[in-house]
């Protein structure tokens, strides 16, 4: 993993090629694209964090964090305000050389540096989803779900 990953804006001068990046096509139904991220992102700007992951030059990952977000907003014995990923698209020609623990990382720091000590994720389970990556990187599951999709967080630490 190079020494120039870094996170980005998205920008007028960098949308297109992010709205390009496709994951692999066994990964499709897991993950919106980014397209559909940033409409998402477009339509709650006071939650959405949205970021590409650049390695130099090079487009490599999307990432996509909330923070301080009611979970379950129709459920009124639910109060917690929770941070975390909402989604993470690496390129299908760049998956497995670490893009994906940087992006995590990097949610995970500006979690922290917002003041909450708890990283929040969800994902489809299935046969090629990312839950083997995100139990690797510390993520344990919490019993909830979130309409299709499994739950798990992080503990940080102290912020």
């Amino acid at each position: 993993m190079s020494s120039s990953l870094r996170l980005e804006k998205i920008t007028a001068d960098n949308v297109e090629a992010a709205c390009r990046l496709k994951v692999r096509p066994d990964q499709d139904g897991l993950v919106k694209p980014v397209a559909w991220s940033l409409a998402q992102a477009y339509a709650t700007p006071d939650t959405a964090w949205p970021r590409l992951i650049l390695d130099g030059e090079q487009l490599v990952g999307f990432v996509m964090a909330f923070f301080d977000v009611r979970f379950y907003p129709d459920d009124p014995n639910d109060n917690r305000l929770r941070s975390g990923l909402w989604r993470l698209n690496i390129a299908a020609d760049q998956q497995g050389r670490g893009y994906g623990r940087f992006a995590v990382e990097a949610v995970c720091e500006e979690i922290r540096r917002r003041g909450q000590t708890r990283a929040t994720v969800s994902w489809v389970p299935g046969e090629h989803g990312p839950e083997q990556f995100y139990f690797k990187l510390g993520f344990r599951l919490t019993g909830e779900t979130s309409g299709d999709q499994v739950v798990g967080e992080l503990e940080l630490g102290e912020a």
